[in-house]
């Protein structure tokens, strides 16, 4: 179940803080507009871990657990990943999310 599988990944404070930095590339992270542009390639995988301070091999595996999630998309550019936000699959996860608890149940399960 996709909507399942999406909290899963979000149940992880890393991965939450990893997801609501990406929302927001050129304030969280480098920007060098000559090698890509954070919102359409995305963010380097190196940038994310040492945001973290996390292993490399840690936020990679996190990361991939996003992507599995629907959450992220990766770009290769070189030797490098990328990753950013999929803001459609979110969007569509957030409406899964109401129908199946309730808008009203909703209010009370997310943060004020």
């Amino acid at each position: 179940m996709p909507l399942l599988e999406a909290l899963k990944a979000l149940a992880n404070p890393v991965r939450l803080q990893v997801l609501q930095w990406l929302r927001e590339p050129e304030e969280n992270f480098p920007v060098n507009p000559a090698v890509t542009d954070p919102r359409a390639v995305g963010v380097c995988v190196s940038h994310i871990q040492a945001k973290t301070g996390l292993a490399q091999s840690t936020v990679s595996a996190y990361m991939a657990v996003l992507e599995r999630a629907g959450l992220v998309r990766s770009t290769r550019v070189g030797k490098w990943t990328h990753y950013r936000r999929d803001e459609e699959r979110i969007a569509a996860l957030v409406e899964d999310l109401r129908r199946e608890v309730g808008e009203a149940h909703l209010a009370d399960l997310l943060p004020s």
